[in-house]
This record gives C-alpha cells, sequence and structure tokens, in this order.
C-alpha cells in the first residue's frame, strides 16, 4: 500500500470514527434525558409514578432487546440502513408523545418507538462497524471515542431540554428532539462512503462460520455469560439513575435546576472517562479495567448516600460518577471482538446490550416502585451497591490473552 492510498485509508478511518460518535452524540443524547420529563408529564397528564416509570422501563428494554435484531441486520446488509430507519422511528416516537397522554400511548411512543429507533443508532452498530475497520489493538480506543460521543450528548441535551421545558413546555421539547433525531440522517453519507471502501474488509473474520454458529459457540462460553452479568448490573445503574435521579434530588429539596446540572456533568466527565477506558483498555487487560469500574461505583453510590445532600455535594457525586458512567462499553465491546472477532460483532456486542437493558428495565422499574410504596429510594440506592460490587467480582474469572498487534481480519 503507498502512502497516498494509506493516508487515504487512515482518513476514511477516522471520519467514520467520528461520524459514529455524531450520531450516538444525538441518539444518546434524546434517550438519557428521558428522565427530565418524568415529572412534567405525570403532573400534566394524570398518568402516575409507576405507570410513567413502567413505560420508561419497558423502553429500557426495547433498546436492548432490539440492538441484537438491528445488530444483525446491520452484519447482513450494512449499518446505514438501520441507522436511517432508527432515525425516522426515534423522530415518530418523539413527536407523537405530546399526543399520546395515557399510560399505554406513553408506553407505546417512549417506551417502543422512540426506544427501537434510538436502538438502530447506538452502540452495537457504530461500535461494530468501526471495529470492523480497525486492528485490534486499535478498537479499544476507537470505541471509547465513539462512547464519548454519546456522553456529549447526554451533557449537551440536559441543559437543552430543561431549558426548552421551562420555557415552552414538555411537549416542544419532545418535538425539538424529533427534529434531532432526523439530523442523523445525512450523517449516515460517511458510513456509506465506508462501507463501500472497505466491504471486503468487513466480510474478512471467519467466513466459516455463520451467525447462528457463532452464537452458539458464543453463548456457551463462559467468560461470555460473565460479560453479561456485569452490563446487566451496569444497565440497572445507569437506567435507575436516568430515569429517578432527578425525582431523587426534587424529593431532598434541592432546586429543579440541579438535576440538569448533574446530568450535564455526568456527560462531560464521561468522556474523559470513556476515553480512559478506551486508552487503558489498548495497554491493559479489560477484564481487570471493567471490575475497577464497577467497584467504584459501589464506593461512589455508597458515598452518596450517606452524603449531606447540598448542590455541591451532587455535583461532585456527579462528575465521580461520570466518569464511570458508560466507561464500561469500550473494554466490554473490546472484550466481545477479543473473544470472537468482528465479524458478527454488532450481534454479540448487541446481546451483551440486552442483558444491560433487563438490568435497565429492572432499574426504571423497581425505582417507581420503591418510591410508591416507601416514598423514596433507599432500599434501591443499597441494592444498587451490592450488584456493583457482584459485577466487579463476576468480571475476574473472564478468559483474556494479552493484547497484541493482529491482522484486521484476525
Amino acid at each position: 500500500m503507498d502512502d497516498t492510498t494509506a493516508q487515504t485509508s487512515r482518513r476514511q478511518v477516522y471520519t467514520l470514527v467520528l461520524t459514529a460518535g455524531a450520531i450516538l452524540l444525538i441518539t444518546m443524547g434524546v434517550r438519557q434525558t428521558s428522565g427530565l420529563f418524568l415529572v412534567p408529564i405525570t403532573q400534566s397528564t394524570g398518568v402516575t409514578i409507576v405507570a410513567m416509570s413502567f413505560a420508561l422501563a419497558v423502553g429500557q428494554l426495547m433498546w436492548g432487546a432490539a440492538q441484537p435484531i438491528f445488530g444483525a441486520i446491520a452484519d447482513k446488509y450494512g449499518a446505514v440502513k438501520v441507522v436511517i430507519a432508527g432515525a425516522i422511528l426515534l423522530a415518530l416516537g418523539s413527536a407523537l408523545t405530546p399526543f399520546a397522554t395515557s399510560s399505554l400511548g406513553l408506553l407505546f411512543t417512549m417506551g417502543v418507538l422512540s426506544a427501537a429507533g434510538a436502538a438502530a443508532g447506538s452502540f452495537s452498530i457504530l461500535i461494530g462497524i468501526a471495529a470492523q475497520r480497525l486492528p485490534p489493538e486499535k478498537r479499544s480506543f476507537a470505541a471509547g471515542i465513539i462512547n464519548a460521543g454519546g456522553s456529549i450528548g447526554q451533557s449537551v441535551f440536559a441543559p437543552l431540554m430543561q431549558f426548552i421545558i421551562g420555557a415552552a413546555g414538555w411537549a416542544s421539547a419532545m418535538f425539538a428532539s424529533a427534529f434531532a433525531a432526523l439530523l442523523t440522517i445525512p450523517l449516515v453519507l460517511p458510513l456509506r462512503r465506508s462501507n463501500a471502501a472497505t466491504a471486503a474488509a468487513s466480510l474478512a473474520p471467519v467466513p466459516h462460520l455463520t451467525l447462528g454458529e457463532q452464537l452458539r459457540i458464543a453463548l456457551r462460553d463462559p467468560s461470555y455469560l460473565c460479560l453479561h452479568a456485569g452490563f446487566f448490573t451496569c444497565g440497572f445503574h445507569i437506567a435507575f439513575l436516568v430515569t429517578h435521579l432527578p425525582n431523587d434530588l426534587r424529593l431532598c429539596g434541592l432546586p429543579a435546576s440541579v438535576a440538569p446540572a448533574s446530568l450535564m456533568l455526568i456527560g462531560l466527565f464521561n468522556v474523559a472517562g470513556s476515553l480512559a477506558a478506551g486508552w487503558l483498555g489498548q495497554r491493559h487487560r479489560m477484564k481487570y479495567l471493567l471490575a475497577l469500574i464497577y467497584a467504584s461505583r459501589a464506593a461512589i453510590v455508597g458515598i452518596y448516600v450517606v452524603m449531606p445532600k447540598t448542590a455541591l455535594n451532587v455535583y461532585m457525586f456527579a462528575g465521580a460518577l461520570g466518569f464511570t458512567w458508560l466507561a464500561t462499553v469500550p473494554p466490554t465491546s473490546g472484550l466481545v471482538g477479543k473473544l470472537f472477532g468482528t465479524r458478527y460483532l454488532a450481534t454479540l456486542f448487541g446481546l451483551t446490550l440486552l442483558s444491560h437493558q433487563i438490568g435497565g428495565f429492572l432499574g426504571a422499574w423497581l425505582g417507581g416502585i420503591a418510591l410508591a410504596q416507601t416514598g423514596n429510594y433507599e432500599w434501591i440506592w443499597y441494592a444498587d451497591i451490592a450488584l456493583a460490587l457482584l459485577a466487579a467480582a463476576a468480571n475476574l474469572p473472564i478468559r483474556e490473552a494479552r493484547m497484541s498487534a493482529q491482522p484486521v481480519t484476525a
């Protein structure tokens, strides 16, 4: 390969990674601010906290369940059509939500349409297509860059949505989300060009295995199942916080501005956390990195439970939590690629995200039940600590060879 061809290839890779990060910025920005709508929607529609929590919990589950399906479609036909379909579904779900003022209607718009649309432009699709074009030693950091896009989206969308809700109402904020979702459609053009330029490379790994054969191998692998166990806890933790942290802070008597500011800080600090996790994943065993992240979450949440709930303390908590927030994604996707190659990474990582979102369903739903039964979230916080410690332990038995440079098709 001459220098000009190599430079062109590098530019295509950089463009691909940055484009994937920009798409994730929008889809995760829309998705991760849904908790800001919990109180406004319940107050204006009469839908109960439990019913609204259930709708958002179904959304967590749908987001996870749709990813391996969309991942399999992307593995077979390419990511472009999947991302475009997702943009339309996400926009449609957001635009219809103001007209769906019953618990069943909100379940359909926020729990099904929006969640499925966000799944089609999410981690498994975007990290999968990037990993297929990179050597193993570069995948973790690329995943960190893409993941950082999602974190930036949360930090941008949280104050933006809160401002629109305060200035024009939650319905206007939903329409703004729908418009933002449609902006991902022109962003697929670099993915289309990259697909055309590197189609052979994306299909090269393990050509002798069908998707069904690869799934059977993976689901019998204890290391893959340990990854699922850890990611289940990650989903419980994140979905509970995204859905209920704004209301928990309200119950503590803090001003309404603290919640979106906290979500913004979580997103900003996770940019650093994602990049750090991606960089460290190139140099250290990713299973130990995951164990450290989960154990640190247990400590951070434990401190939050006992600390005085002042705005400054909450912001410090948000920053510390943000550093670990979705920093699990680069090492988890990296481990899946290390264990099984990248040919079916979108599907295999999509299945780990399904486990993540089963945990997310329980975190969002049980948070609402705890509030309805006890008037606070105390026992959910303690459950979160226990699950984080179990997740740290679950990652230690994973078999992981030391990282070494390999061909892209390995």
